[in-house]
């Protein structure tokens, strides 16, 4: 009898563990080889960019600005995380990828795959309005190893001139959300080119007619205060106040523990022109 009580509250203790695990997510904009860069070029940053992915820790990542050199160089310097992306210009390795990197001890790949941001979303390389460059969402759907939840990781870069594709974009996301990835909570990183109380941000984070909310800013739904400044832009110069340009969306049903935006710098520079955003989040029971 006393051995069954305590295996029955071991399992009880276990499950709560389980369930209870947060995960590390980070967004982060690692500026493309420009060889033009000089001293900030990809060559000289890149293994400083992976330490700092490896020093907090993150369990999933979203990269944006990432070609297919920089999206091998990361593979190599982050060997206990898997990674998903393809180029934006032709759906295999030509232009930048937005990919999404994953620690595989902890999680199960279950599918992945990419849309456009344009009205044709199946279509590689189309551009969508205004936009002046092909822009895509790649998205994975993942299994907690250790909690047993499924969700999804979507992650975007939205157009740097295209106001109306912005928006657009935002509302493609959010369809595709309602749509096809409802069944399970959702994290969405990504460089969004726009700041808080936009269009595009509004179409994100606001309720629909029906008054259903599909995400939630992890900036300002973090339980404790968020660290680091109210930007992510600093042109490899200074941070530029109230740029925050960057983001991590989850699902309403999502906890999110903590925000922060890094400020990492050595003799004044930067390891990227955005500043990266980290986010300590817990899944809901599933």
């Amino acid at each position: 009898m006393k051995t069954a009580l305590l295996a029955a509250v071991f399992a009880i203790f276990v499950s709560h563990v389980a369930n209870a695990q947060p995960m590390t997510v980070m967004s982060w904009n690692i500026r493309y080889n420009n060889p033009g860069d000089g001293v900030n070029a990809w060559p000289k940053r890149k293994d400083w960019v992976a330490e700092i992915i490896s020093g907090n820790k993150v369990d999933i990542a979203g990269f944006q600005e990432v070609l297919s050199g920089q999206f091998e160089d990361l593979k190599q310097r982050l060997p206990d995380m898997e990674a998903y992306g393809v180029g934006r210009d032709d759906g295999k390795v030509a232009g930048e990828f937005s990919p999404v990197f994953f620690r595989r001890e902890r999680f199960e790949l279950i599918e992945k795959s990419t849309f456009w941001l344009s009205p044709s979303p199946d279509v590689p390389g189309s551009k969508g309005w205004d936009a002046a460059l092909p822009r895509i969402a790649s998205w994975l759907k993942l299994k907690d190893r250790q909690s047993g939840s499924v969700f999804y990781v979507v992650n975007t870069h939205f157009d740097h001139k295209g106001s109306q594709a912005r928006t657009e974009s935002a509302a493609l996301i959010v369809n595709r959300v309602r749509s096809q990835f409802s069944e399970h909570p959702v994290v969405l990183t990504g460089d969004f080119n726009t700041t808080p109380g936009t269009p595009p941000y509004k179409t994100l984070i606001d309720a629909d007619s029906a008054g259903l909310v599909v995400f939630n800013d992890t900036f300002q739904h973090s339980i404790f205060e968020p660290e680091g400044p109210n930007s992510t832009w600093n042109g490899f110069q200074a941070i530029v106040p109230d740029q925050r340009i960057d983001f991590i969306f989850t699902s309403v049903s999502v906890k999110v523990q903590n925000l922060r935006i890094l400020t990492d710098q050595r003799d004044g520079r930067f390891p990227s022109d955005h500043l990266p955003v980290v986010s300590e989040i817990e899944l809901p029971r599933q």
